[in-house]
């Protein structure tokens, strides 16, 4: 009886409507190293040098029909471990990749070949390592963000010849292959799984929960699957039934039984709802469970996802695969991959949270008998699996297991290494910046380096993009080095320094004024030299005083700020036109500063406001807040200068010293004896650590004035009396309410709070509001009253 099966899961870097590019994800020819026997690379912190890649037995000494069986690893550190990470692009697989005892590894080098709809690589590469069912992530063939795209009849169609291709190609048979797309099933709508085998179709299963709060609006433009255990017939279109010689395939929620085990299936969000079909699933005797994900990433989220995966089967036993998608398919997103297999409760298989690889392939051989065992004493389990209602099956002639496996070797639980958020801030973000830099097509990016955090640690995000390309070439991904070719026009170029690829795709521009102090001048020249950016020096002040005479000339009035004796509306003014000039020359040096180098192109402008600036609105309505996209628009002052001390230690980034000790500062009003008077919490009227708790509290606590008020009279009772707390609570309202309507015009950051304040779908909100906020505050003002006069202070009116 068969019992080890081998099973794959995929992470794709899949783009939305990006149809053939998508499909050569899935279908392209590269694999391996010409003849499979190449070395793969020593792994790095383990003991498996001279791990060597062995290629298949013969194929006279094969069963007749069987499906390639597995190549062989050996070495030393690596025997006996079926586990398998390899990454499209590479010479072959990464035995043992972050996989117990091999350890992690870089893939090798291999020559990219020419596009040929025979072969898939992730399918391929499953075949090859011997796995027979074959996971890729959620709507893969169309890609996930397809957002109103999914309206148009276009996308179904296309969605529908690729699978036709994928239907009839050879590569697709003796394996079971689960892809995701959107289906039309009655005139409704469905996020959908298709499962072939050999040209036919077993099953396509809706999703049933849909993702519809954060950044998610699936009931937007898909309809849930409600009928519980019920399959209906599904008419194929013409283009499927040409291929597959059938006119209907069921079509629900069904699981799939094969001669020697059962799958059943979920969907990204089922594994977070609170009544996952895993559970009954289970009961009903499934013992493979698949989830295709499309969920993206956020700081410090990671562990969230493996704690579910794995308590999953924690409870009642089975193999548990999440497939992923990866990268940025067009939006504020990053896909954050994690592929992983779990049994029983533990991981056994980890994919990469972060790479540029287009392609990842996880591959692990499991033990069904050991899945038995677990739930043969589980008793509460055995009791309630008898009264459960069975799901419809779906026989499936085919097994995943050879009959004759007893010596064949199975995975071993390993421990999860999960990334420092500093580790995050620079490896998500970067990845990002990667994919949006390369599928734009331009030339590289711009930003305007003021000497402080925000952007320095924007710097060092690019610097580590720089650091992650020149690996990824190092390691022999051909297509990271195709892509760096063609950002950089030149067809010989490889990128093997950091600094000297940033010198080619990263400018800096220090935009000085009379403000400017000599020190934030000098911090940014000594950053932009260590990480190696064409570095420019400015002065704006000819063109502040253009703007402002331009103004005097008209009105017959001269704006002072208020060191001079203007008002605090002229100080403002002031500092805006500063501000506003500053991302004026951004867009024309990133139009035309290649042009006076002699070289092609333009270069994308980079933001750098933090998501606690944006979420107060101390930022200039069309300042250098305004740029293409912002790398650190979603991730707090404070993990920004945890980010930067990373880059002391890790870059060697000495100039980050001297800018982490200074205070934040604009620079936008006149220095006091040389120095800078100006500093940003003092404007702000808080701190940036106050207003990480106030987002957190306003978004992810949903709390209003008074509810904030109630929770943080008990958070800061030790710092702040009820009334001082009141107080700070009510200016961060105002200040708030008051700048909202900035965050309509909030330059595209990458997503990594989930107290982000991005107006675009993630935190809608309105943007004029009663700034009074006068019933909310009055309720702040009466309870204060009580407390005070529980304590015996005596009671003012109001609270300011």
């Amino acid at each position: 009886m068969g019992r080890a099966v081998s099973v794959a899961a995929c992470a794709l870097n899949q783009w939305a409507l990006d149809f053939e590019g998508n499909l050569e994800r899935i279908f392209r020819s590269e694999w391996g190293g010409g003849d499979g026997t190449g070395f793969a690379p020593r792994a790095h912190g383990s003991s498996s040098a001279g791990a060597r890649w062995l290629p298949p037995p013969p194929p006279a000494s094969r069963p007749s029909g069987s499906v390639s069986p597995p190549p062989r690893f050996s070495g030393r550190g690596g025997s006996g471990d079926r586990a398998c990470f390899m990454r499209s692009g590479s010479r072959g697989p990464v035995a043992g990749g972050r996989l117990g005892r091999a350890g992690w590894a870089g893939p090798g080098l291999s020559v990219r070949r020419a596009f040929n709809p025979t072969v898939l690589p992730g399918i391929d590469i499953a075949k090859r390592r011997g796995a027979r069912y074959r996971l890729g992530p959620e709507l893969e063939i169309c890609g996930y963000g397809c957002s109103d795209h999914y309206y148009e009849s276009d996308t179904l169609l296309h969605s529908f010849q690729v699978l036709a291709k994928l239907l009839e190609s050879p590569a697709t048979q003796d394996i079971i292959c689960d892809v995701g797309m959107p289906v039309l099933h009655r005139n409704v709508r469905y996020n959908c799984r298709v499962i072939f085998l050999n040209k036919k179709i077993l099953l396509i299963r809706p999703k049933i929960s849909l993702a519809n709060a954060g950044n998610y609006r699936e009931l937007r433009w898909f309809t849930p699957w409600n009928k519980a255990r019920h399959v209906e017939e599904y008419f194929l279109p013409r283009i499927i039934q040409e291929v597959t010689g059938q006119e209907t395939v069921p079509f629900g929620d069904a699981v799939l039984a094969t001669k020697d085990t059962c799958l059943g299936t979920e969907i990204c969000e089922e594994l977070w709802a609170p009544n996952s079909p895993h559970i009954e699933m289970g009961l009903d005797g499934v013992e493979i469970f698949t989830n295709s994900s499309g969920s993206h990433h956020v700081l410090r989220k990671a562990h969230t996802r493996v704690d579910l995966v794995n308590s999953a089967t924690a409870k009642n036993g089975g193999i548990y695969i999440l497939a992923n998608q990866k990268g940025c398919d067009g939006d504020r997103l990053y896909y954050d991959g994690c592929a992983m297999i779990s049994m029983n409760g533990e991981t056994v298989a980890q994919g990469s949270q972060f790479s540029l690889d287009d392609v990842e392939v996880l591959v692990a051989t499991l033990d069904l008998e050991d899945v038995r065992s677990y739930r043969a004493e589980i008793s509460s389990r055995n009791l309630a699996a008898s009264k459960v209602n069975p799901y419809p099956r779906v026989k499936v002639n085919f097994a995943l297991s050879c009959s004759d496996d007893v010596a064949v070797p199975t995975c071993m639980p390993i421990q999860w290494r999960h990334h420092s958020p500093e580790e995050e801030i620079s490896l998500g973000p970067a990845c990002w910046l990667w994919d949006y830099l390369r599928r734009s097509k331009q030339a590289g990016f711009l930003l305007p380096l003021s000497g402080g955090i925000d952007s320095s640690a924007t710097a060092c995000i690019v610097y580590s993009m720089c650091h992650q390309v020149c690996l990824a070439v190092k390691n022999g991904n051909v297509d990271v080095l195709a892509d760096a070719r063609k950002i950089v026009n030149d067809e010989t170029y490889v990128p093997e320094d950091p600094r000297e690829f940033c010198k080619r795709v990263f400018t800096t521009c220090y935009m000085a004024s009379e403000n400017s102090s000599q020190d934030t001048c000098n911090r940014a020249k000594l950053l932009a030299e260590q990480i190696g950016s064409y570095h420019i020096n400015l002065n704006i002040d000819a063109a502040v005083k253009a703007i402002v005479g331009i103004f005097s000339m008209v009105t017959g009035r001269t704006p002072c700020f208020s060191v001079y004796g203007g008002s605090s509306r002229e100080n403002l003014a002031l500092q805006n036109v500063q501000a506003r000039i500053r991302m004026v020359l951004a867009y024309l040096f990133a139009q035309l500063t290649l042009w006076t180098r002699g070289m092609p192109g333009g270069l994308l402008v980079l933001g750098s406001a933090n998501v606690d600036e944006s979420l107060r609105g101390y930022l200039t309505k069309y300042d250098c807040s305004s740029a293409d996209i912002n790398p650190i628009g979603g991730i707090s002052k404070t993990d920004l200068k945890n980010f930067i001390q990373y880059c002391i230690e890790n870059f060697q980034l000495t100039a980050l010293r001297s800018i982490m000790s200074a205070p934040p500062t604009a620079e936008l009003e006149p220095l006091v004896d040389g120095q800078v008077a100006q500093t940003d919490e003092a404007d702000m009227g808080m701190t940036y650590a106050e207003l990480s708790i106030y987002g957190k509290l306003r978004k992810i606590a949903k709390a209003g004035p008074y509810s904030m008020f109630c929770k943080l009279i008990n958070m800061w009772k030790e710092i702040c009396t009820p009334r001082e707390v009141a107080s700070k609570v009510k200016h961060f309202f105002r200040m708030y309410s008051i700048n909202r309507h900035k965050m309509t015009t909030l330059t595209p950051s990458y997503h990594a709070e989930n107290y982000s304040p991005d107006d675009n779908r993630f935190d809608l909100r309105p943007f004029l509001y009663n700034t009074t906020w006068s019933w909310q505050f009055r309720c702040i003002d009466k309870q204060v009253s009580k407390l005070e006069k529980k304590e015996g202070i005596s009671v003012a009116e109001d609270v300011d």
